[in-house]
Parts: structure tokens; sequence; C-alpha cells
């Protein structure tokens, strides 16, 4: 959970570095909230509405923690765009996601172990 909340305390940080586990910790949680949303909708007949604004919220840090994911492993924030090739760009994506991060400092700043080693 604080890993989830490590990502909302850097709603729109699009600078730095996310490590693998903060990443794929914020996909777990988002997934579960969104399937709880999604109850709530079915449980309210909300029709959607409840997940609509959930998904909205969580639209730009799940957007800055990618950029910051795909910066530990020393990409450009823009290879996100990836996903936009059909099929491919999606695979390609989560190759990149899956991939461990650039051992020490990169282009992008220090490595996020390291960062939790010093705080």
């Amino acid at each position: 959970m604080k890993w989830y909340l490590k990502v909302l305390r850097q709603y729109a940080d699009f600078n730095g570095r996310a490590g693998r586990t903060e990443f794929w910790m914020f996909v777990l949680f988002n997934i579960i909230f969104s399937l709880v949303a999604n109850a709530l909708d079915y449980m309210f007949g909300s029709y959607g509405v409840i997940t609509g604004i959930y998904a909205l919220a969580m639209l730009i840090p799940g957007l800055a923690v990618s950029v910051r994911r795909l910066h530990d492993v020393n990409k450009s924030g823009w290879m996100i765009l990836v996903a936009l090739i059909p099929f491919v760009g999606a695979i390609w994506l989560l190759v990149l996601m899956i991939m461990e991060g650039t051992q020490g400092e990169n282009s992008y700043g220090a490595s996020p172990e390291e960062e939790l080693a010093l705080a």
C-alpha cells in the first residue's frame, strides 16, 4: 500500500525514476481499487460513473509512474507512445516495464534503490 500512496504523493511528477516494485505495486492496487469501484457501480446501478471517476483520477499518476519506470530502464518517457502501435507496441512496452532498471545513476537520476538507502 505504501507504494500506491508514494505514487499518489508524486501525482504529476514525471521526473526521476521508479523501480519495478513501485510500478507493479501501483498496478496491482490500481486493479484492486478498479474492481471495487466496478462492484460499487454494479451495487448502486450508477452505470460506470464511480469507475469512470476513479479512472480519470488515476490517469495522471498512472502516466507519471509509467514515465518514471521508463526512465529507470534509461528510456525516454516518450517511449510510452510505442503502445499506440497495434499489438506489438503493447508487448514491447510490457517488456520495458518488466526489465530490470539501470544499475547506479543514469541520465534520469539516481537509482530508486540507492535513494531508498539514503532515506
